[in-house]
């Protein structure tokens, strides 16, 4: 046990230490990438922008820089250069945003795209940041008003390719390129820009209390919590804020009064929107560090492509609510949004942008906390009008796979109903005639490795039980774990069946490394391979299968503290190696590493699952609460017929069953029912033979069914 927790260390700090790993995963960025008018003193702009070697400040709206061409006798605009989180909030598949800095021409065609840093745990430790690259380069030379599709476009025209293994963050990426260019593009004149039609107000002097209007969805609230920035829960909310739109009659009256309404609207021009935000917390919507003529750097308001920001001179005191039943507030304020292209009909976004410390690394980023906004349809002439929703990514990773999807659905549906029915099949299966459980299993193997593995690469992997243990604590988004239909299916099976029979049914049927490893020592088997094949001793078989419960207690461990270390540890692993990037596409200790444990699999049944998987370990746990076992009779204390067979070497030397080893293969419920193998049945039956009694069937329990006496 000793040497292969060394040889399992040194594979880990080899994966750990090997070249190139430096990457952008949680790189640490300067706040002032985010908040300062001159980006580029804190990027490499010109990186994006070949050609370029002057940069404005930030200007428009929503922002973007400007690249010059100077050689200290002639300047020449040369294009535009931008950031993702400047314009759009699109969240990849770990939640988190894609900071991306992309660079545009002149005349819309993107010359550059850089990711600065991203949270996307398959391109830490499992897709080398190369086939990021590669997604990224086909962006360039591609006009910012066309259409950018994954797969292929419209008319069967070619589109982009996905990243093999990482499509919603393809996807996300994808979205965020397509809109942060036709953002720009549109602002700065070479696409031509879409005018929302503005909103007709209804009219009207009713009077609202406070609590009638946030239910209605006039007033709208945005909480951020301390743990959502990293910080110490200290018994006050981080920021407890509510806002809404004030030009509407009925909610500006019922918030501010009819004279203050008044007031306020008479000192607005055509176009312009007032906006009232309140708040409590132990941080400020306001920021600590605003300075006369400068920005409230701490709010936006999005809506669609377009983001807005408020200067010193946008702001209005707002001394008191009017509203019945009002709560107090310590920090108030009024916001005059200045923007044409703004349309209060349209949905909107307020946007908090607060400094986020990672618990894990130290890092600080800066995130977006936003609450939607729309506009009840109650204070609109005619109602709201038609808006088609952006898709979620996740939403993207679904559509289109229907078929797939049924396959899989179907699949996951026979191995349940099989396993519900299963007495009746190896009863059907004694003796000889065993192919009423081995085709089936066979078949769900062959589906497993070729369609969930290679075809989907739907493996699922302990680092989604770590991401699951840490959402439980740190906030659950639904949408992370939507974004692989297939994953998503796959744990839908595995909470089901891991509570009615335990690991076994996942393990042993349908995890797709799994089923590579048990095939491969079957082939071997069949091809004159089964003299060289062994068991480990039961001794030594005990001490090695508590490894596994080592290894995911050392990453649960590590995760604690750093998410990202633990998802680099979790290359113990050999999933992403054999379905995700390939063996060719992995650098040597990956290699080394998996031709162990491949080459282990032909001369001992599942090395890996049964001593190291992770996986497995975490699964064997809830087990514990399974509803169903597997059948044993008195005798089988004293008889080990089973446990000979028994390829898990799940049955001790009491004829126990350990159910969280147990991979369910059925091979000794077949011996179970089977008079002709079983030693008590074959007992029974010969002494049945001998006095010439019937031979009645075999009862649910495994014993004969008694003979009435008349």
């Amino acid at each position: 046990m000793k040497v292969l927790l060394r040889i399992m260390l040194l594979v880990l700090l080899l994966v750990a230490a090997r070249p190139g790993f430096a990457s952008t995963y949680e790189q640490e960025l300067p706040d002032q990438l985010f908040s300062q008018p001159e980006m580029c003193k804190w990027t490499d702009c010109a990186g994006v922008l070949p050609g370029a070697n002057e940069f404005s400040a930030r200007k428009g709206n929503p922002p973007y820089v400007e690249g010059w061409a100077n050689d200290g006798h002639t300047r020449v605009l040369k294009g535009y250069v931008f950031l993702s989180t400047d314009i759009v909030d699109i969240m990849g598949y770990s939640g988190k945003p894609i900071v991306t800095l992309i660079g545009m021409d002149t005349k819309g065609v993107i010359a550059g795209v850089r990711v600065l840093q991203h949270s996307e745990p398959i391109l830490l430790a499992g897709i080398p940041e190369g086939k990021l690259l590669d997604f990224l380069h086909q962006y360039v030379g591609k006009f910012a008003g066309g259409r950018f599709e994954i797969g292929h476009g419209e008319g069967g025209a070619p589109g982009l390719d996905a990243i093999s293994g990482a499509t919603v963050t393809a996807i996300a990426e994808n979205q965020l390129i397509a809109r942060t260019a036709v953002a720009i593009a549109s602002q700065v004149g070479i696409v031509k820009k879409t005018v929302l039609p503005q909103a007709k107000l209804v009219q009207s002097d009713t009077i609202y209390s406070w609590n009638d209007l946030v239910d209605m969805g006039a007033v709208q609230h945005l909480e951020v919590h301390a743990k959502d920035v990293g910080e110490a829960d200290i018994g006050r909310p981080y920021l407890d804020l509510y806002f809404g739109y004030l030009n509407s009659p009925s909610i500006g009256k019922s918030v501010l009064g009819a004279y203050d309404y008044a007031q306020i609207m008479s000192r607005l021009k055509p176009g312009e929107h007032a906006i009232f935000v309140v708040a409590n917390g132990t941080e400020s919507f306001k920021g600590s560090g605003f300075v006369r003529g400068g920005i409230f750097d701490r709010i936006q308001v999005r809506q669609g492509i377009n983001a807005y920001t408020f200067k010193d001179s946008d702001f209005l005191n707002l001394y008191s609510l009017e509203a019945k039943g009002a709560p107090s507030f310590n920090e108030t304020g009024i916001f005059i949004l200045r923007g044409p292209s703004f349309s209060a009909a349209y949905p909107w976004k307020f946007v908090f942008l607060g400094h986020k410390v990672d618990k894990e690394t130290g890092a600080k980023s800066f995130s977006a906390f936003n609450t939607p906004y729309w506009l009840p349809a109650r204070f609109l002439e005619g109602g709201r009008p038609h808006v088609e929703e952006e898709k979620p990514a996740w939403y993207n990773a679904w559509h289109g796979k229907t078929v797939e999807i049924g396959f899989f659905a179907a699949w996951a549906l026979a191995v349940i109903g099989f396993f519900i029915t299963r007495d009746r099949w190896v009863r059907k299966a004694k003796r000889v005639d065993k192919r009423w459980v081995s085709w089936p299993k066979y078949a769900s193997w062959m589906i497993a490795i070729v369609f969930a593995g290679w075809h989907e690469m739907a493996q699922p992997s302990i680092t989604q039980v770590l991401t699951f243990v840490h959402s439980l604590f740190g906030g659950w988004n639904i949408g992370l774990f939507l974004s692989d239909p297939f994953i998503f299916m796959f744990w839908i099976v595995i909470a089901v069946t891991v509570l009615v029979w335990g690991r076994g049914l996942f393990c042993g049927w349908m995890c797709p490394f799994g089923s590579l490893s048990e095939l491969l020592f079957k082939i071997a088997a069949a091809t004159g391979l089964k003299k060289l094949q062994r068991k480990l001793p039961m001794k030594w078989h005990n001490r090695l299968r508590k490894l596994k419960y080592v290894v995911f207690a050392v990453l649960l461990v590590v995760s604690v503290f750093s998410m990202p270390w633990a998802e680099k540890l979790a290359e113990v692993e050999p999933f992403k190696t054999t379905f995700l990037v390939g063996v060719l596409n992995r650098s040597w200790p990956f290699v080394l590493f998996w031709t162990v444990v491949i080459g282990a699999s032909i001369f001992v049944e599942r090395p890996f699952c049964k001593y190291l998987c992770p996986l497995g370990s975490s699964l064997a746990l809830p087990g514990f609460l399974r509803f169903l076992q597997l059948r044993r009779k008195p005798e089988c204390t004293s008889c080990h017929a089973c446990a000979v067979g028994c390829g898990s070497q799940a049955i001790d030397e009491k004829g126990k069953i350990d159910q969280m080893e147990c991979m369910l293969c059925l091979d000794c419920m077949v011996l179970y029912y089977d008079e002709h193998v079983c030693p008590p049945l074959s007992k029974e039956r010969k002494r049945r033979e001998r006095e010439g009694l019937p031979l009645t069937p075999v009862a649910g329990n495994g014993h004969y069914i008694p003979i009435k006496k008349i």
